[in-house]
Parts: structure tokens; C-alpha cells; sequence
């Protein structure tokens, strides 16, 4: 019965799909209606044909690490797809020839920039934190992830939606806001996506054998209720017509700058910082072998950044049309959000007391510890920079990209690669990782990258800020634009070199990660049997 509904479904899918791309009023909406007649087409196929085949019935005993499984191995992918765009960008900066025209605009800087953002964030940094998100809570609560497929239709769901948002930056139709947010109808989707991930955590929480919450659980379901609600306010928009992918927002002006850095800041504070430390609670900890540092700072830690962090986002309109009175009140939530920011940084790093050890022998541990160490000296740098006088300097310049790097690379990538050969070898049930040496190098390699992407990016944002400030005996500007563009191309070839370190690390560690799949020895004792809390 539940075939045939599918069937149905499908079919008006197909049936709409087919309409849209006959009567798409731009480029992007008919490519996108002619993706989703394939992809439906097919699917309605391939329900067709398995409709008389009774499903073989899943082991009920067992985790659902397939969807993990499928997890680790999209971000390995979008890892590199970002990274790579990264650093062709970075480059085009550098050597603006390289723009190329032969490409009819489509891999100019001003299309590849977002499809940067959006891949290393949302295709990398989301995959990693949906596949994680079900690993951790089925084995924090000793209980299969609840809905039965309805993970999987978040895992593929949200594979479409980047492939949505991704072609559409490409083919130029976004809503043209600060993030160059996708198309209206990609944002529904992405809604329907986000409201199954957070009805899969939190059913799987519900029906838990553990009477006890472990701490990772509630930094991943901030994450995930907070970003539902940022996303649904930010992209409220009426679409032109439901044929076209051009839309009217409903915020203007002030009001649009001020939810549009509620949205921004707080994607970096519960997107890329409370999912992550959900990640960092759990996968240190198994990694050093070592209970978590305090608990209790861990509580701490928790209410008060999600209390403080929805707050701090007015920083970024300093010296705009925003009432002065509001960007003063973000600048003091941000600095106040310096403390539990440490603490959490603290809480991370004591949690290998008495194993202090393994950072000579175990280079994983030592991934997972530089991230730490890079979130900490971001959340000082972002309250520092919040300052009235100091964001005069900083502003606009290339010292925020260096700042947004370092957190990104160091605390995001880091924490995700060492989660990555953390799973690898548990959900394949493999020994060990295929090489460690090779981690070694990735860890070198990309910190090293950072370094230089972050230095760079310091001295030439820096210099950029004293050159646009520096005015003569009469007061009239010392420097034009151009000449800040000019003196910063050393700066910007570094940049693009780091870049290079960067993703050739994580070119080893897919090796690795495939090696480890296909070379390591097999381990006899499974780990996918659900048992108490490990």
C-alpha cells in the first residue's frame, strides 16, 4: 500500500516538474524542473519495479549506520569539491586573468564565491554534521534511529538540496542577499529536509534506553531547532511566480541587514559552533579514551552560549543605518560571549588529563586538539573584533576573511577530519585506520595551509584597514582602492598556497579513508549492536 502512495506522489512530482520546465521564466528554474523529472522519473521507476518484492525486513537489533556510512563518504566528497572551488578562487583573486571568459561567466569569481561558502558549510560542514548527529545519538541513547527510512530521506534530501543550491549559483538565480541565499522554492525544500532531521534526533532521544541526555545530544539539538528557526525567518520572500525562481523578500532596508546578521552570526554560532562542539563532546572523549574534563562546565558551557550568541549579531552593522544602541548591545554579547566560549576550549582540552600522551602517538587526538585550540583564539579574535574601534579598522577588510578562515579551517575542517578517521574504521569495522603516517601528513599539511591562509590574510587586512584611513596634511585620502588591491597580491598568492596544503591534506585522508575501507583488516567485534551508552 505504502508503494503505491509513493507511486502517486511521484507522478504529481513528475507530472508538476514536467509543467515548470515548459513554462520556466529563467535559466535556473528550468534546469532545476528538468533535475527533478529525472530524479523523480527515475524514482517512480524504481518504486515500480520493486512494488511486488516484499522488503526484506531490517535486524531491529542493529544501529542504522548505513545513512552514517553514506554520510562520511559526502562529506569526503563535498569536502574536496569545496575545497577545491576555494582555491580556484583564491587564485582568481590573485590573477584576475584566470577569470576566464571562455566560460561565459559561469566560473567567474562572483558565481564560484558562493558555491565556495555553500559547499565547505552547508555540503561538508552538514553532511558531517547530520552523519555524526545520527551516530551519536543512537549510541548515546542505545536506541535505532526512529522513523525507520525517514534518515535516509533526510541524507538524500539533503544531497538534492545542495545540488539545487549549487547549480543555482552557478546559473545566477539566488535571492541576491548578503549569503547569495538559493533560489525560494531550494529553500522550502531545504525546510521539509531540516524539520525530518530534527523529527529523526528527537524521536530517536524520545524512545532512548538511557535515561540520561549526554551533553553532545543537547548541543546538536540546538544546532539543528536553531538553524530551522534562522532559516525560516531570514528567507521568508513571495515568490514573482511559481514557474520562475524570482522572489520578493518581505524584510527591506535596516530591518533586512539586522535579520540578515541575526541569520549570519548565528549560523557561525549554532551552525559552525554549537553542531560542532556536539561533535567535539562526544568524539574526544572515545578518541583519548578519557570521560569529559566537568560535566557540570559542560552545562555551563551550553546555556550559557546558546543564551548569549542569539544576540551578537548586531556587531556586524557597526557604522551603518542600525540604531547605535543595538550594534553597541550585540558588541557586548559578544565580548561577555568570550567566557563560556573559553570554557567549552578549557573543557575540551582537560578532557586528556592523565592522557597527554597519546598527542606523540596518536596523530587523530592531535587532529581533534588544534581544533580546539583553533576555536579558542577565533572566539577571543570575534569578541576583540567587535569592538567599535577595532571593527573601524577590520571592517570590510581582508583581516575578517582571515579571521572566518582560521575558525572555518582550523576549528570546522579539523574537528570534522579527525571525526572522519574516528568513524571510518567503527562503521566498516575495521581495526585501524590504513595508516597513520598519512594522518600525520594531513595533520602537517593542513595546518601549516592555515597558517599561511590566516597570516596572509592577517598582515594584508591589517594593511588594507591603515591604507583606506591614511589621509594627507589636507585630509584628503593618501591611497585609492586600487592601490590596496595592488600592494596586497603577495599576500594573496600565499593565500591561495595555503589553500593548495590545505586541500592536498584532505586528498590524503579520502586515500586513507578508502585504503581503510578496502586494505584494513576486518574486526570481529561489532560496534553496531545497540547496547547501553558506550
Amino acid at each position: 500500500m505504502l508503494n503505491y502512495f509513493k507511486l502517486i506522489v511521484l507522478g504529481l512530482i513528475t507530472l508538476f516538474a514536467m509543467i515548470a520546465a515548459n513554462y520556466a521564466r529563467d535559466l535556473a528554474y528550468q534546469m532545476h524542473a528538468v533535475l527533478i523529472v529525472l530524479i523523480s522519473g527515475g524514482l517512480f521507476l524504481w518504486v515500480l519495479r520493486g512494488t511486488d518484492e516484499p522488503a526484506a525486513p531490517e535486524p531491529m537489533n542493529e544501529y542504522q549506520d548505513g545513512v552514517v556510512r553514506a554520510g562520511v563518504i559526502a562529506t569526503a566528497f563535498w569536502g574536496i569539491a569545496g575545497f577545491l572551488v576555494g582555491v580556484i578562487i583564491a587564485f582568481q583573486l590573485a590573477f584576475p586573468a584566470l577569470n576566464l571568459d571562455v566560460l561565459q561567466g559561469y566560473g567567474n569569481f562572483g558565481r564560484l564565491r558562493p558555491l565556495h561558502t555553500s559547499a565547505v558549510i552547508f555540503a561538508f560542514g552538514g553532511n558531517a554534521l547530520i552523519a555524526s548527529s545520527f551516530f551519536i545519538v543512537q549510541r548515546t541513547s542505545a536506541a535505532r534511529l526512529w522513523g525507520g527510512n525517514l534518515g535516509w530521506f533526510v541524507f538524500w534530501g539533503y544531497q538534492l538540496f545542495i545540488v539545487l543550491a549549487a547549480t543555482g549559483y552557478l546559473l545566477g538565480g539566488t535571492q541576491s542577499k548578503e549569503y547569495a541565499e538559493p533560489e525560494w522554492y531550494v529553500d522550502l525544500w531545504l525546510t521539509v529536509v531540516w524539520l525530518a532531521f530534527l523529527a529523526v534526533f528527537l524521536g530517536t532521544l524520545i524512545k532512548r534506553k538511557e535515561p540520561h541526555i549526554y551533553v553532545a545530544n543537547w548541543f546538536l539539538l540546538a544546532f539543528i531547532v536553531t538553524v530551522a528557526m534562522l532559516h525560516v525567518v531570514n528567507n521568508i520572500s513571495i515568490p514573482v511566480s511559481v514557474f520562475g525562481s524570482k522572489s520578493v523578500q518581505v524584510f527591506a532596508g535596516v530591518q533586512d541587514a539586522m535579520v540578515q546578521w541575526w541569520y549570519g552570526h548565528n549560523a557561525v554560532g549554532f551552525f559552525l559552533t554549537a553542531g560542532f562542539l556536539g561533535m567535539m563532546y562526544y568524539f574526544i572523549p572515545k578518541q583519548a579514551e578519557r570521560p569529559v574534563f566537568s560535566y557540570k562546565l559542560s552545562i555551563i558551557h551550553f546555556w550559557a552560549l546558546i543564551f548569549l550568541y542569539i544576540w551578537a549579531g548586531p556587531h556586524h552593522l557597526h557604522y551603518t543605518a542600525l540604531p547605535t544602541w543595538a550594534s553597541t548591545l550585540g558588541m557586548v554579547f559578544s565580548i561577555v560571549l568570550w567566557m563560556p566560549s573559553w570554557g567549552g576550549m578549557i573543557n575540551g582540552l582537560m578532557t586528556l588529563s592523565g592522557a597527554w600522551d597519546k598527542l606523540r602517538t596518536d596523530p587523530v587526538i592531535r587532529m581533534m586538539v588544534i581544533s580546539v585550540g583553533f576555536y579558542g583564539m577565533s572566539t577571543f579574535e570575534g569578541p576583540m573584533m567587535s569592538i567599535r574601534a577595532v571593527n573601524s579598522l577590520s571592517h570590510y577588510t581582508d583581516w575578517t576573511i582571515g579571521h572566518v578562515h582560521s575558525g572555518a579551517l582550523g576549528w570546522n575542517g579539523m574537528i570534522t577530519f579527525g571525526a572522519l578517521y574516528y568513524l571510518t574504521p567503527v562503521l566498516w569495522k575495521r581495526e585501524r585506520l590504513y595508516s597513520l603516517t598519512l594522518v600525520s601528513w594531513h595533520f602537517w599539511l593542513a595546518t601549516i595551509g592555515i597558517v599561511l591562509y590566516a597570516a596572509s590574510m592577517w598582515v594584508t587586512g591589517i594593511m588594507e584597514g591603515l591604507m583606506w584611513r591614511e589621509v594627507d596634511a589636507n585630509g584628503f585620502l593618501v591611497n585609492s582602492f586600487a592601490d590596496t588591491v595592488s600592494a596586497k597580491f603577495p599576500m594573496y598568492v600565499v593565500r591561495g598556497l595555503g589553500g593548495v596544503l590545505f586541500l592536498t591534506g584532505a586528498l590524503i585522508m579520502c586515500y586513507n579513508l578508502w585504503m581503510t575501507v578496502r586494505r584494513s583488516p576486518a574486526k570481529e567485534a561489532s560496534l553496531s549492536t545497540a547496547v547501553p551508552a558506550e
